[in-house]
């Protein structure tokens, strides 16, 4: 392995992250397990199959009979699956043909790639791909008495489609795939505690409706609260772009989001963010200690912590080998409630390190790292 690869393998060795996402979810996986993080993947919502879906089938047909002048494409992914069940239901080529008579808008770039692989052309493209900025441009040429259809992404956005109403169009919707909730799985439920436990570094979201399922989830299970508290404060929440940012923002969560729209950005700002604002290194006198995350790394080992441990260790770092007395330490640890439970963390602690002599007993004064 050469050094470059090297690094990169290492990049996020020693942390956990969550993924939420379903489709293209081995992409993000492959990509954030070939950094060396360990991915805990609990997909929130899954894309329901297509089947014989007779909604798709019944709203394609009306788009047909009405041959709209404005068609909005919101997604790659969402016309393919257009096109594939039109195909299916022998209508594929009459609809190439309306869509074709149509002047269409696109959110971004991947939907424009997937209309122009279609053989058709686009009129307009949103330059910070959101539905509402495709709508602006709209209500700027005027939509007044003319037919619009919109392909919708998974969930409907009533508020786009209340304003080109009001402001005199015809609006038809097709919905080419539809989110549902996984059933007889208990993946959810876990990722929920282990953002709740601070057992996680990273939470990604590639959709909107991903967010909202995971908040959702969170409230039926009556950890709503402590999951939005973990995820605005120890607990980091990256969102592919900001279309999938409004939810978590609207509930006080300030996610990572990378400049391009894009999986790979996602990567690459998540990468940024851990090694810039989460690994730290320390020399003691048994060899250099690195913190990476939640995990503890001396030498070749390396030693997943529990929150409290970990808090305690940090304490430990921040004083640079001076010495914490006891009450030091329980008023720089919030999670220390008593002195009882400052013993049982430091036993703990002393457990798992590495090399004992890492953690330095002052007699009658207290404790410090041995740097």
């Amino acid at each position: 392995m050469t050094g470059a690869s090297t690094a990169a393998a290492e990049q996020l060795t020693g942390f956990r992250i969550g993924v939420t996402s379903d489709r293209r979810a081995e992409d993000l996986i492959g990509a954030l397990e070939r950094r060396g993080a360990e991915v805990i993947h609990a997909p929130a919502l899954q894309i329901a199959p297509v089947g014989e879906d007779e909604a798709l089938i019944a709203d394609t047909v009306a788009i047909l009979a009405a041959r709209p002048d404005v068609v909005v494409v919101t997604t790659a992914y969402g016309m393919r699956r257009w096109a594939e069940g039109a195909d299916a239901a022998g209508v594929g080529e009459e609809l190439l043909e309306v869509l074709g008579r149509s002047r269409i808008f696109v959110r971004g770039p991947k939907a424009r790639g997937a209309v122009r692989a279609s053989g058709l052309d686009d009129a307009g493209i949103a330059t910070d791909e959101r539905t509402s900025s495709v709508v602006d441009l709209l209500l700027t040429e005027g939509v007044a008495g003319r037919t619009v259809a919109v392909q919708l992404h998974g969930y409907t956005d009533g508020e786009q489609l209340d304003r080109l109403r009001a402001a005199g169009a015809q609006v038809l919707t097709v919905e080419p795939y539809r989110w549902m909730k996984p059933e007889g799985t208990t993946r959810v439920p876990r990722l929920i505690d282990a953002v709740c436990a601070r057992q996680l570094d990273v939470v990604t979201f590639t959709s909107a409706p991903a967010v909202d399922a995971l908040l959702s989830t969170a409230a039926e299970l009556g950890r709503h609260d402590a999951l939005v508290a973990a995820l605005r404060t120890d607990v980091v929440a990256a969102a592919v772009g900001p279309v999938t940012a409004a939810p978590l923002e609207a509930v006080g969560i300030t996610p990572l989001v990378p400049e391009r729209y894009r999986m790979g950005a996602l990567i690459r700002v998540v990468c940024d963010h851990l090694a810039h604002d989460r690994v730290e290194e320390v020399t003691t006198a048994v060899g250099t200690l690195r913190l990476r995350g939640r995990t503890l790394v001396l030498g070749d080992v390396a030693v997943p912590l529990a929150p409290a441990p970990l808090a305690l260790l940090r304490a430990l770092i921040s004083s640079g080998g001076g010495v914490l007395s006891r009450s030091q330490l329980l008023s720089r640890v919030p999670e220390l409630t008593s002195e009882r439970a400052l013993d049982m963390t430091l036993t703990r602690l002393r457990q798992v390190l590495p090399d004992r002599r890492l953690v330095v007993t002052v007699t009658k004064r207290g404790y410090r790292l041995n740097v």
